[in-house]
Formats: C-alpha cells, sequence, structure tokens
C-alpha cells in the first residue's frame, strides 16, 4: 500500500512540473495608408474603375465578360461567375434599383499585402440605401478582391 502511494506521488509530482513557456510571435500588425487621390498611377486607378464597372454592369445587361488572367488573379477568376453575379444583381436591383455608375471616393494602401484597395461608391437610381464597392489591385495591376458593402462614411478593413 505504501508502495502504491509513493507510486502515485511520483507520478503526481512529475504531472504537475511546471512547462516551459514558449514565446508566441507578436501577430502582425496590418499597416494601412490612405493615399491621395493624385498620387494613384493614372492606369491603375481606370483599371480599378473599369473592372469595378463591369461587375455592376452585369446587374443591368445580364451579360458578364469574364475577368482574363491579365486583369485578375486566379481566386476573383474563380469566384467571378455570371451565376454567382446574377444571384447577387437581382437582389441589387430589387432594392436600389438600375445601377449607373461609381464615385472614386478614396483609396488605401495596405503595406503588408501589397494591395492598392479602392473605395466607390455605388450610385443607383433607387436612393434608398448607398453601396460601396470596394476593389483592390495588386502589385502586378490585377484585382486582387472585389466586394460590395454598405457605405460607412469611415474606412473599415474588412
Amino acid at each position: 500500500m505504501k508502495k502504491l502511494i509513493l507510486v502515485l506521488s511520483i507520478l503526481l509530482l512529475v504531472g504537475c512540473k511546471s512547462k516551459k513557456v514558449t514565446n508566441t510571435p507578436e501577430p502582425v500588425e496590418v499597416k494601412i495608408v490612405k493615399l491621395s487621390l493624385s498620387a494613384i498611377d493614372e492606369n491603375q486607378k481606370s483599371k480599378a474603375y473599369e473592372l469595378g464597372k463591369r461587375v455592376l454592369m452585369t446587374c443591368n445587361t445580364s451579360k458578364f465578360k469574364p475577368f482574363n488572367e491579365s486583369e485578375a488573379t486566379q481566386s476573383v477568376i474563380k469566384n467571378t461567375t455570371e451565376e454567382k453575379l446574377t444571384k447577387t444583381c437581382t437582389k441589387f436591383r430589387q432594392y436600389y434599383g438600375t445601377f449607373k455608375d461609381l464615385q472614386l471616393v478614396e483609396a488605401y494602401k495596405n503595406i503588408y499585402e501589397k494591395t492598392t484597395v479602392f473605395r466607390y461608391k455605388a450610385l443607383y437610381t433607387k436612393k434608398v440605401a448607398n453601396k460601396e464597392l470596394r476593389v483592390s489591385m495588386n502589385e502586378e495591376n490585377k484585382v486582387s478582391s472585389i466586394k460590395s458593402l454598405d457605405w460607412v462614411d469611415t474606412f473599415q478593413n474588412k
């Protein structure tokens, strides 16, 4: 019996041995810098506008010319299909009316991801709600993401 208590005590002592704490690396802070619209390359600005407008014009015409490899990354090409756009456009036309145009409001440089984020106000015939189209361009001048959000005056990195 004494041997059993001694063995259990030793196991308990070994089991309770403090473990060495390893230092966890600090999370990388995403640095985002607001750019002046005049400091942005005109080619990149116009390409972001044209590609963003092409997506939203699908709602008016029901025809979408798919992105090619010189315009967008593989993930954007894969995720931007006519079927997905048609589903989204049905909701947008019902709530906001016909798409008119995009108005560039501001641009940001994401230093960590090395992308430029263009914030456009999407203008529709109905004035029910304001929508934002966010087009991100990478260093290769390709669309790396396109998002539609409700308009908020202050930029929030989502």
